[in-house]
């Protein structure tokens, strides 16, 4: 029950995010119009970031979500590796579904533009998806299993 209550949090939390970067972002998804700095081309963005552009905006989003799940750690005081691999899971989690959402309720995209012909800066899909999903739906379902 806690996991289900766990992944149910995690979506409301992925959706009212997905809903407020559509208002930073508008129909031009990956910051591509947002006043930020930006590493298009570096070795290290293929392995860790899909191929996709480091942003200014993506690297100060990434930090806050992260210290946002780690903040139970430090309001409770308590930490363990199994609580960690929970935290992490749920970002993983909370970054598909968030993902996902800003295609899905954004007004210039929709269910019929979530297609790579569409979508430029997710440059690796395979059954229908970019493979980033499939691979935090695996390392997560394994770091859930851990942290329960």
């Amino acid at each position: 029950m806690q996991l289900l209550s766990t992944l149910g949090f995690v979506v409301v939390l992925a959706f009212f995010f997905a809903k407020a970067e559509i208002q930073i972002e508008g129909e031009s998804g990956w910051a591509a119009n947002l006043p930020t700095w930006r590493i298009e081309k570096h070795w290290l963005l293929d392995i860790f970031w899909g191929g996709r552009a480091m942003t200014g905006y993506h690297a100060w989003v990434l930090s806050f979500i992260g210290l946002f799940f780690h903040f139970p750690v430090f309001f409770m005081g308590e930490w363990s590796w199994q609580i960690e691999a929970r935290i992490l899971a749920s970002m993983m989690v909370f970054w598909i579904v968030e993902d996902f959402l800003w295609f899905i309720v954004n007004p210039a995209f929709g269910w019929k533009r979530f297609h790579p012909k569409f979508i430029p800066w997710h440059k690796h899909w395979i059954v229908g998806a970019p493979v980033d999903y499939w691979v935090f739906t695996g390392v997560s379902t394994l770091l859930f299993t851990y942290s329960y």
